[in-house]
């Protein structure tokens, strides 16, 4: 059985840091790409971060240059570091195993609050 389950995340003030990350089971990790999307209170889905074939990463505008993703195949992980966080990043971040039909599984996805 796919599972992907979030970790991490939380309260913090603008201009801090947060780290989530997505421990993956139940199927061959070293095999799929993988990528990290976002969804703000009342808004529709962001992509935010993933990964290409041959392990290059890629990053929306809204993000670059403050966050970097991550993957530890050795521990079935990928992580998305977040730096400078923004008000306008918070929003329920969710791991997805990527296909070429699409995004086939999801994780039940981790509240990142950007507050003062």
């Amino acid at each position: 059985q796919v599972q992907l389950v979030e970790s991490g995340g939380g309260l913090m003030q603008p201009g801090g840091s947060l780290r989530v990350s997505c421990a993956a089971s139940g199927f061959t990790f070293t095999t799929y790409s993988m990528t990290w999307v976002r969804q703000a209170p009342g808004k529709g889905l962001e992509w935010v971060s993933g990964f290409a074939a041959g392990g290059r990463t890629y990053y929306s505008e809204s993000v670059k240059g403050r966050f970097t993703i991550s993957r530890d195949n050795a521990k079935n992980t990928i992580s998305l570091q977040m730096d400078r966080l923004k008000p306008e990043d918070t929003a329920l971040y969710y791991c997805a195993r990527v296909k070429e039909s699409g995004l086939d599984a999801w994780g039940q996805g981790i509240l990142v609050t950007v507050s003062s």
